[in-house]
């Protein structure tokens, strides 16, 4: 049962005595978790492990809805993630992978910066709300999404007013 503090931390070490091929499952589900300045909403997964000669092979599931603020309209909208990783826990330092993970002399895995550096890996560089967003009016800041403010773009202004005339 995971600590209440650290509940992405798992116990392995019945798993290092089983036989190569024993597989775990550990499913995870919280209504809201944070993972320091990442706080994610309706968040499931499952992590499932597996003995190999060389170490711990874990496959891991999440997904998960987190705030985000559209970098058109400046609302804030629920943006949905999901993410998945496989990667080996290696018992020595000869069967490390280019993740450089080692099994902990504890047993103890925490998974939590893990999680948290692949679910930062599914937020978009540009987050839009909704693919026809309109923005802010750049006279008034006016969401155009909401209401027509009235005020028109002068097209005229433009440095490539001058082309429009070639179509």
């Amino acid at each position: 049962m995971p600590s209440p503090r650290k509940p992405f931390r798992i116990n392995v070490g019945f798993i290092i005595h089983e036989e190569v091929g024993c597989q775990h499952e550990f499913p995870f589900e919280f209504d809201k978790i944070a993972l320091e300045d990442l706080v994610l909403r309706d968040f499931e997964g499952s992590v499932l492990m597996s003995r190999t000669p060389q170490g711990i092979f874990m496959q891991a599931e999440f997904r998960g809805d987190t705030d985000l603020e559209c970098v058109r309209c400046l609302a804030t909208y629920d943006q949905p993630l999901a993410w998945s990783w496989a990667d080996l826990y290696a018992f020595d330092k000869r069967s490390v992978t280019e993740s450089d993970l080692l099994l902990p002399d504890d047993a103890h895995i925490d998974l939590a910066a893990l999680i948290r550096e692949y679910a930062l890996l599914e937020i978009p560089i540009k987050p839009i709300c909704k693919p026809g967003c309109k923005g802010l009016c750049p006279e008034c800041g006016e969401n155009l999404n909401d209401t027509d403010c009235g005020h028109h773009l002068n097209q005229n202004n433009s440095p490539f007013a001058a082309l429009k005339k070639l179509l």
